[in-house]
């Protein structure tokens, strides 16, 4: 299982190589906390479309890197995380600038967590609000010598127990 823990201190220490997608956009950590996270991005020339807009999939990008932050922060030793669903209403068009995403952990449950983002621009204007969705990736762990299944002991069911499972 990936150490979330381990990673967010390197991230937090200034460490830029240890997530070569945010290095890539030049998303840099502001804060992260018990369930909420703050990163910020410019608006570089070369994130713009062709209308001169910064282009939504990468600020859609910036609301998942920083809700999901905010969600490694709540996870346990074991877990893990993937996204299931993602959500993005945009709200305002950005030209320029730098974008600032905060998210926080709405609802941590077992297997289900949900994050929201909001990212302002450098007026407080509202520029997008995502809401996201995370499976809970728990790590399994391997059953005691005791728990595993005992081998049968006749040997015409061993025999038939080894031609159903090469029929797959």
């Amino acid at each position: 299982m990936f150490d979330y823990a381990t990673y967010l201190s390197r991230l937090q220490a200034g460490d830029t190589t240890i997530n070569p997608f945010l290095a890539f956009l030049d998303i840099r950590l502001d804060e992260i906390s018990t369930g909420f996270a703050r990163f910020h991005m410019a608006a570089k020339p070369e994130y713009l479309q062709g209308a001169g807009l910064v282009q939504g999939g990468l600020m859609v990008a910036l609301a998942d890197e920083t809700i999901a932050h905010a969600i490694m922060s709540v996870l346990k030793g074991n877990e893990g995380l993937t996204t299931v669903e993602l959500k993005s209403n945009f709200l305002a068009p950005v030209k320029n600038g730098t974008l600032t995403a905060e998210a926080t952990v709405f609802k941590k449950g077992r297997s289900i967590i949900v994050g929201d983002c909001l990212i302002r621009d450098d007026q407080e204007r509202q520029i997008l609000r995502c809401t996201a969705t995370f499976l809970v990736v728990a790590e399994k762990t391997k059953p005691s010598r005791k728990d595993e299944e005992t081998p049968p002991a006749d040997p015409a069911i061993k025999k038939e127990n080894d031609r159903q499972a090469n029929l797959f």
